[in-house]
């Protein structure tokens, strides 16, 4: 039992996503606040000195204010990887990355800084360079079609988004009965890495195992997701290492590689930049935006008009968001939430308040205010600052829905045959476990 529990969130010395620096801690106390009235995790268990509850999300280390609490820093393992001859190091990166890397070199808070981020990895010593929202397009082609099945014939709703690490834990931790909601699909860094190790490694003839793949994210949770044994059926883990955001702004900088002074490069063209959609994925209600405009098209045909392409009820700092729309022919309704305490008042009132599809992000506004994003002081302009950045990317962006990806086409067409095969199922989809 932590001595201080009274005043701090404890931490398992084996946690795999943060750590304290006890020499650094000032007993403040922002901690548990943000732990108990943000993510709703401190103060709803009972523990012994053996058992310490923790969902990963990282929120704790971003309002340290003395870096007493940090992220489990792997930064050696990967550049141990770069000097391993044999190893072929592919490091893929998140949506929300690219609009919050350059605030680590005194760019402005939101700045799109994709192309400078390639050329830095390659930099680094990356062999390969991949978007990882080519594999949220990918997530969403399942993601969209198993909620049209889940409403033509009448299986579990509402269905919950399962891109979120910590929001998965936290249903398994406290809400159990409802892990037959949580989406079967392996989130797009865990989708991206099968499809690596299994597709790209055969259409390129490599061995899977001597691909050693980093996937670089604003999440620490995700340090805890890929060791998950769900996700370790191929080749080994799906996914080899988690850098954060914040730990690879600290090894360009040792490395001597200025991101702010490079020129832009694109993404390797095997799973280069995805969808307009994809790209939203970091902010909150960005996964349910994405997956309306694919399963509307899978339902009628037709790609989404403009009012879908711009879901103005999605959108917005607000904790929890509702909406409806017409799918499947039925009205559809839609929750969108950040922060896992805000969750309990939903998932409270489920029996009375009903929905088909539930999006919930842990961090404030979504993966853009994630546990491994760099610290600001003003975070609440920071988080606004960057999803606003992924939504005028998207604008601008000619391919708008995760159907109309080239790329994701062709893996269809060449190795999954199509959503929800037997195939997709194998390399795609997960399980979960009550905790």
């Amino acid at each position: 039992m932590d001595k201080y529990s009274e005043i701090r969130v404890p931490i398992a010395h084996d946690n795999p996503s943060i750590k304290r620096r006890e020499s650094k801690c000032v007993l403040c106390g922002k901690c548990k606040d943000v732990c108990k009235k943000k993510i709703g995790v401190a103060g709803y268990w009972t523990y012994d000195s053996e058992d310490i509850v923790c969902i990963n999300c990282g929120q704790c280390a971003n309002v340290c204010p003395v870096e007493s609490i940090v992220e489990q820093d792997d930064t050696q393992l990967l550049l141990d990887a770069i000097k391993d001859e044999n190893k072929i190091v592919i490091l893929m990166t998140s949506p929300a990355v690219r609009v919050s890397l350059g605030e680590a070199f005194d760019l402005p808070m939101g700045e799109f800084v994709a192309g400078k981020m390639v050329s830095s990895l390659k930099k680094l010593g990356a062999n390969y360079v991949f978007d990882v929202t080519t594999g949220a397009d990918l997530t969403i082609m399942e993601e969209a079609s198993e909620l049209i099945d889940r409403i033509q014939n009448g299986k579990t709703l509402p269905q919950f988004t399962s891109c979120c690490p910590a929001w998965v834990k936290f249903v398994e931790t406290f809400y159990p009965q409802y892990i037959p909601n949580l989406s079967s699909c392996k989130s797009p860094i865990s989708m991206l890495s099968s499809m690596v190790k299994n597709y790209f490694a055969n259409e390129k003839n490599i061995d899977p195992k001597n691909i050693y793949l980093v996937a670089v994210t604003p999440c620490v949770a995700k340090k805890f997701e890929i060791k998950r044994p769900e996700l370790s059926e191929f080749y080994g883990r799906d996914t080899d290492l988690v850098i954060t955001a914040r730990e690879m702004a600290r090894l360009l900088k040792k490395q001597k590689i200025n991101l702010k002074a490079q020129k832009d490069s694109e993404f390797d063209e095997f799973f280069p930049t995805g969808s307009g959609a994809g790209v939203i994925f970091g902010t909150s209600g960005g996964v349910m935006e994405a997956a309306v405009r694919t399963a509307y098209y899978m339902t009628t045909g037709e790609n989404p008009p403009k009012d879908l392409l711009h879901f103005k009820k999605l959108r917005g700092y607000t904790d929890i968001k509702t909406a409806k729309v017409n799918l499947c022919g039925k009205e559809v309704k839609l929750c969108v939430i950040f922060g896992t305490n805000a969750a309990r008042s939903v998932l409270d009132k489920l029996k009375t308040k009903n929905y088909d599809m539930i999006e919930v992000m842990a961090c404030p506004n979504g993966c853009v205010g994630g546990g491994g994003q760099p610290k600001q002081y003003d975070n609440d302009t920071a988080v606004t600052k960057r999803g606003d950045a992924l939504y005028n990317a998207d604008e601008n962006m000619s391919v708008k829905s995760c159907h109309e990806n080239e790329s994701i086409q062709r893996v269809y067409q060449n190795f999954l045959t199509s959503p929800l095969s037997d195939k997709a199922k194998k390399y795609l989809h997960t399980t979960y476990v009550k905790r």
